[in-house]
């Protein structure tokens, strides 16, 4: 992205602000910084953004005058207001952040954590907040700690969880450690909602510089004469340089096995991936299929003024294609199938989305689960680079992660914001969740059973029993993580 000379708005600005030129006052230094960082959201949302024609502060001619350009940003000088201020109302996913390191690291599945994935909920009251333990992340503390799947936590620090204080509780502790209470759930079959009977066991985790593996379970289980793989895929990665891991190669390693053992079913589990690279999905259908390698796989479409330079400089730099080589020229182990078993949870996102919607077309994908998060969207690293080698602004740290593209199949289909629609409708559930990969686990059997030929009749009433009220469909859960990763 190109740099804009500050000079006159630096001037412009200073002079309306009755300030004399001293190098030495920290409100100008601050002032010219705020002003940059402004500069630096504007025009890299002017540029990339998928809605830019659509929002009308995002329009070229706020460049017409550069005077009034100047005036425009010392009005808008909080880099997360002004940022927020620019989205388009159907925009669910972009974000900023002031440190772009934290937003590596998230997209490289890199954290400060005690590897306790959880979701959230409210009580009947509708006041209370408890936490459900999803999965542990293996050489965690939490894992150390004897941690598990299912285990419901109410309180941190001795303070109860509520909806005014979990965020601050759970997210804006600056404390490497925190102890919580284990609680056990009580439901109410009456207005069919949880409540939380609090325990008396304590649990004290420490949070460190944990490196996530996306994939968290890999196995062969034996059905009734059949090898059928199961894949628990927690974030499409790719190459992360910092920690020397290509989980690409890994992932093809898997599939490599699943191959020589002659596998005759597949089951991805993505009810926790909320997405990642878009080439990795690629990679992965390419893994699962082999049969349609250089077909069309998915279609992108940007904002106007970029569709305009793909389609003129490099058409194919918007079309994704199924391949049969990995980055490093690696083949990828195919397994030909033509059809496969798809797990999902509202928490599947964006590239996990992208697997199912692309592959639709080509095989049978059984989906199952509940609706996924809805999001057919694509999104960049837009960082303030100040020349062409890629150096950053030393001013600041702020970078962003705008939505860029819409993503369809080859048959064009795109627009999905409620979500893909499961074959078999099952919420997970939190009184009974069963153990991760293990086939009675509720919604690993379904798939298990379909394949065995044994129907699966899930009622409306038991699909809304656990985590939702029949009457009015209010979800019980809080999504707290709303931002899919990409």
């Amino acid at each position: 992205m190109k740099k804009f000379n500050l000079l006159l708005l630096l001037s412009f600005l200073i002079i309306n602000s009755c300030k004399k030129e001293d190098d030495e006052d920290p409100n100008i230094i601050r002032l010219e910084t705020d002003i940059e960082v402004s500069d630096f959201i504007w025009r890299g949302l002017n540029q990339y953004y998928y809605w830019q024609e659509s929002v009308s502060n995002l329009s070229d001619s706020k460049l017409d005058n550069e005077s009034e350009y100047a005036y425009y940003l010392s009005q808008n000088s909080d880099p997360d207001s002004f940022f927020n201020s620019l989205l388009h109302p159907d925009d669910r996913f972009s974000w900023i952040v002031d440190d772009y390191k934290d937003l590596e690291n998230m997209l490289q599945g890199i954290a400060d954590s005690d590897g306790m994935e959880f979701g959230l909920y409210v009580e009947c009251n509708d006041v209370n907040v408890f936490g459900f333990v999803r999965y542990v992340h293996k050489n965690s503390d939490a894992e150390l700690k004897g941690i598990k799947r299912g285990m419901l936590f109410s309180e941190i620090d001795g303070t109860r969880l509520s909806r005014d204080n979990y965020g601050d509780l759970l997210f804006n502790n600056q404390s490497n450690s925190y102890t919580i209470k284990f609680s056990e759930l009580s439901y109410n079959e009456n207005n069919q909602c949880a409540n939380i009977t609090t325990g008396t066991n304590n649990i004290t985790l420490v949070k460190s510089r944990l490196v996530k593996n996306p994939v968290h379970i890999s196995k062969i289980l034996e059905v009734e004469g059949k090898k059928i793989a199961y894949l628990m895929y927690n974030q499409f990665l790719g190459v992360v340089d910092s920690e020397n891991k290509d989980y690409n190669l890994e992932l093809n390693n898997i599939f490599s096995n699943y191959k020589s053992e002659n596998v005759d079913e597949l089951i991805i589990d993505l009810r926790y991936n909320p997405g990642g690279r878009i080439s990795t999905s690629i990679n992965l259908a390419s893994m699962i299929t082999g049969q349609f390698n250089n077909q069309i796989f998915a279609k992108e479409r940007w904002n106007s003024k970029l569709m305009n330079y793909w389609e003129e400089n490099n058409p194919e730099r918007i079309i994704n294609r199924f391949t049969d080589k990995l980055d490093n020229n690696i083949q990828i182990s195919s397994l030909n199938l033509n059809r496969l078993y798809v797990i999902t949870t509202s928490r599947s996102a964006s590239a996990s989305e992208l697997l199912i919607n692309g592959l639709d077309p080509y095989i049978d994908v059984i989906h199952i689960g509940d609706y996924t998060t809805g999001k057919n969207q694509g999104s960049i690293s837009v960082y303030d680079y100040i020349n062409d080698s890629g150096d950053k602004n030393p001013n600041h740290k702020y970078a962003m992660q705008p939505i860029v593209l819409k993503i369809g199949n080859v048959a064009g289909y795109t627009d999905f914001p409620n979500g893909l629609t499961p074959d078999i409708i099952k919420k997970e559930s939190i009184s009974n969740p069963g153990i991760l990969g293990d086939p009675e686990e509720p919604l690993l059997k379904i798939a298990l059973d379909n394949i065995r030929g044994v129907q699966s009749n899930i009622s409306q009433a038991e699909y809304y029993k656990q985590i939702e009220k029949p009457t009015d469909k209010i979800y019980q859960m809080i999504e707290v993580d709303k931002k899919a990763i990409e």
